[in-house]
């Protein structure tokens, strides 16, 4: 993307551009501007590594380990029967 920029802007048009930021934020503002900046590509960049690190230890994470069936075959235990207590009737 940067060459397709440069691409469109020549020389004049970017030195254009810079007397214009000069004019409009002075000498004095120029570091702070450049330095926000910087830091602020600087996060952007490191919150993106994050996320793509994050996603691909996603993807590689190994499955949960299947169960394994009882020894008995896996046949199904019956199920346990509970008495039930007659209920009162009600009047």
């Amino acid at each position: 993307m940067n060459i397709m920029f440069a691409a469109m802007l020549g020389g004049w048009e970017i030195i254009l551009i810079l007397a214009v930021v000069l004019i409009l934020f002075g000498a004095k503002k120029l570091p702070e501007l450049a330095k926000g900046l910087g830091t602020g590509i600087k996060e952007f960049k490191k919150a993106t590594r994050e996320v793509t690190d994050e996603i691909h230890n996603a993807t590689e994470e190994t499955p949960m380990p299947q169960r394994k069936l009882p020894p008995d075959g896996g046949q199904p235990q019956p199920a346990s029967t509970i008495s039930e207590s007659p209920t009162p009737p009600k009047a």
